[in-house]
């Protein structure tokens, strides 16, 4: 059984992004502007659910992305980012990932 328990959390910034950004488009010349918030129905871009840190207490990931008790577990998707952005997150997590290359590539000649 699956049991989800959301709360939506960084309102305030997530609404002062939507009126920025509503602003810098309709100064760009679009006249209609769509801002409905999803609900937890719409979870297609989730992230931040493996908090990282250098404090193995109060995370599970390195700030290279690599599990503080597992030594050959790397996690390169968006759980471990601190929070969404509520935009689709495809870019963020292939640059995080090309960041983590090298580290990985590194320790996995070792």
């Amino acid at each position: 059984r699956i049991i989800i328990d959301w709360t939506p959390t960084n309102l305030a910034p997530h609404h002062e992004l939507v009126r920025r950004v509503t602003r810098a488009v309709r100064k760009s010349g679009y006249p209609l502007i769509f801002t409905q918030r999803m609900g937890i129905e719409t979870n297609s871009h989730m992230c931040g659910t493996a908090a990282a840190g250098h404090d193995p207490g109060s995370s599970v990931l390195d700030p290279m992305c690599r599990s503080h008790d597992i030594d050959n577990l790397w996690v390169a998707d968006s759980s471990f980012f601190p929070s969404s952005a509520a935009l689709n997150p495809a870019l963020t997590i292939g640059a995080n990932a090309l960041r983590i290359a090298p580290a990985l590539a590194k320790a996995t000649k070792s």
